[in-house]
C-alpha cells in the first residue's frame, strides 16, 4: 500500500473512532492535480468539527507532513486540512448539504480533467 493511500486510511480511522458524520473518501487522482484524495466529513458542532479538525493535523504531522494548513480557522461550521495529496473537509451538516462537493466530485467522468 502506498504511504498517501495508507495515510487515508489512517485519516478514515481517525474519524471513524471520533464519531464523524457521514465519512466520504473520493479519488481524484486522473481527476484533478489538486490531491490525489478528498475526504469530506460532517462534525455535529463547532467543537467537534475543531476537534476532529486538531486529530487530522496532529495525524498528518506524525506522517511527515508538517507543512499541512487549515482554512476556515475563523470559521464555525467549516473546516479544510490540505495535506498536499490528502484534503480533508470537515462541515456541519447544513452547509456540507448547501456545497455538495461529493455530488460535484462524484459526477465528474474519470477522463475529464479539472484544472485549478
Amino acid at each position: 500500500m502506498d504511504k498517501i493511500s495508507n495515510l487515508k486510511n489512517k485519516i478514515l480511522k481517525i474519524l471513524d473512532n471520533n464519531k464523524a458524520l457521514d465519512v466520504v473518501s473520493i479519488e481524484l487522482e486522473g481527476k484533478s492535480s489538486i490531491a490525489d484524495y478528498m475526504i469530506v466529513a460532517s462534525g455535529t458542532s463547532s467543537r467537534h468539527i475543531q476537534a476532529l479538525s486538531e486529530q487530522v493535523v496532529e495525524q498528518f504531522k506524525q506522517s511527515g507532513i508538517i507543512n499541512c494548513k487549515i482554512e476556515g480557522t475563523d470559521s464555525l461550521d467549516w473546516k479544510l486540512i490540505d495535506g498536499i495529496d490528502l484534503i480533508v473537509h470537515i462541515f456541519h451538516p447544513d452547509k456540507r448539504k448547501f456545497y455538495e462537493l461529493e455530488k460535484m466530485w462524484s459526477e465528474l467522468i474519470p477522463k475529464e480533467k479539472v484544472i485549478i
